[in-house]
């Protein structure tokens, strides 16, 4: 698949901005190299005036180039580097050496195109928040799966059921092979962009996504929850938590703990209706 990559220079502020809001218009991947935002979107879907809309609307501007599969490849691993997340869990691809000393938890995933690879604050954050959780034997969704990080993780630390969906087949191949990669075989994994056929409910629901798609699916995803369910939302600006907690309040979403890393919150809600 042939990809556009935009590149753009900002402060560290606009660069979270803009990774909301390009994640929304189908951007599915993101460097973030100093002043630098690398974006990239499959090539039939780059809308280059949307971008340059988005771009005038925050004062700076933008180049594209085009990105064969196989450079893409290249590139991604490159700049792929390991991540720890409190010496919970460490994330790394097979061409790293293993983490020394070792977290509890060591994740190894084939680093491609797919959004999530615990870099961004929006990841690190639901990794913290899974790490207060009894995983044991507990049903889990997994909405907007990525590379499968989180549906891993949950599958370490021994749910019994982890169902995941996510709406780009790249990100659902990727999460298999990173499934096989972790012996993760809990996980099963399906390309979905809506959650009205979703039949079964889940002890705990995981969604990092972004503003719009959490607050669309907010009752749905209120749906797949048990009576003392857990709802686990990341992708959210600061600026953008009162719309989320009003929306999670009307659906019987009550909210336990909140984090705020880098501009971007992630929130812990339960089920208590």
């Amino acid at each position: 698949m042939t990809h556009t990559a935009i590149t753009i220079t900002c402060t560290n502020e606009i660069k979270d901005i803009l990774i909301a809001e390009l994640s929304e218009k189908g951007f599915d991947g993101f460097e973030e190299q100093g002043a630098t935002l690398v974006a990239y979107i499959p090539e039939s879907n780059f809308d280059e005036g949307a971008v340059k809309d988005l771009t005038t609307k925050y004062g700076v501007t933008f180049t594209s180039e085009r990105v064969e599969q196989e450079n893409w490849n290249a590139v991604w691993e490159s700049n792929f580097q390991p991540v720890l997340v409190d010496n919970f869990c460490g994330i790394r691809a097979s061409f790293h050496e293993p983490f020394d000393p070792a977290p509890l938890h060591e994740i190894v995933i084939t680093p491609k195109m797919s959004f999530g690879t615990g870099h961004h604050a929006t990841t690190a954050s639901m990794i913290k928040l899974m790490h207060g959780i009894d995983f044991l034997g507990k049903k889990v969704f997994d909405f907007g799966t990525g590379t499968g990080i989180l549906a891993i993780l949950a599958a370490k630390m021994g749910a019994a059921v982890i169902d995941a969906i996510d709406i780009d087949t790249w990100s659902v191949e990727n999460t298999k092979e990173n499934i096989d990669n972790n012996n993760a075989l809990a996980v099963k994994v399906w390309q979905s962009d809506t959650l009205k056929n979703i039949r079964n409910t889940y002890h705990v629901v995981l969604a990092n996504i972004n503003r719009n798609i959490l607050l669309e699916f907010m009752a749905d995803m209120r749906s797949l929850l048990e009576r003392n369910g857990i709802l686990l939302l990341s992708g959210i600006l600061k600026e953008d938590e009162t719309a989320i907690l009003e929306a999670a309040r009307k659906n019987g979403l009550v909210l336990e703990t909140i984090l705020d890393k880098d501009n971007w919150l992630a929130m812990k809600l339960l089920a208590r209706k």
